[in-house]
């Protein structure tokens, strides 16, 4: 992959050249493209974007990687964007209508919070990825973990609020 494409997506859109917290700033920025895909297509969106954002931050990242030689570069936020579409899963499965709307934004700051939290927390396997794989799929799969575990305690908070 091209440098400068890789860098593109790998920054999601140069979000992740913010010199305050780009991580949170990246996972801020995928709140829209979480609701437009809930909205327009439902979990399959969802799910299949993340997917697919996932194997492109792969390649994206892994090239970022080589080009600068850090392992895992805080400019890369493609694998928040990915974990924090995962922590609205759950829901839009579930209950997507609580996903929809202007009273969803509460659902939306849980969420958001929720997967800042596990990724900065980084436990059981969160913590095994950031730590023990040392390459590209180690930078995303820590916040794939982060955001199944968001997306547990999502559903369990909309659960408890609704008795789903």
């Amino acid at each position: 992959m091209n440098i400068k494409a890789a860098n593109i997506i790998a920054t999601y859109f140069g979000l992740g050249l913010s010199k305050i917290a780009p991580g949170t700033v990246g996972s801020l920025g995928t709140l829209p493209l979480a609701y437009l895909l809930i909205y327009c297509g439902g979990v399959y969106a969802l799910l299949a974007a993340a997917a697919v954002l996932f194997f492109l931050g792969v390649k994206a990242t892994d090239a970022v990687i080589h080009d600068s030689g850090d392992l895992d570069p805080s400019k890369v936020v493609i694998d928040e964007t990915v974990g924090q579409l995962l922590t609205f899963s759950f829901v839009a499965y579930i209950a997507p209508d609580y996903l929809i709307g202007v009273s969803s934004l509460f659902y939306y700051i849980a969420g958001f919070i929720f997967f800042r939290f596990f990724d900065i927390l980084k436990m059981g396997p969160v913590k095994y990825a950031d730590t023990q794989i040392k390459n590209a799929y180690g930078v995303m799969l820590d916040d794939v973990f982060a955001g199944v575990f968001a997306s547990v305690f999502l559903l369990g908070i909309l659960c408890y609020m609704v008795n789903v």
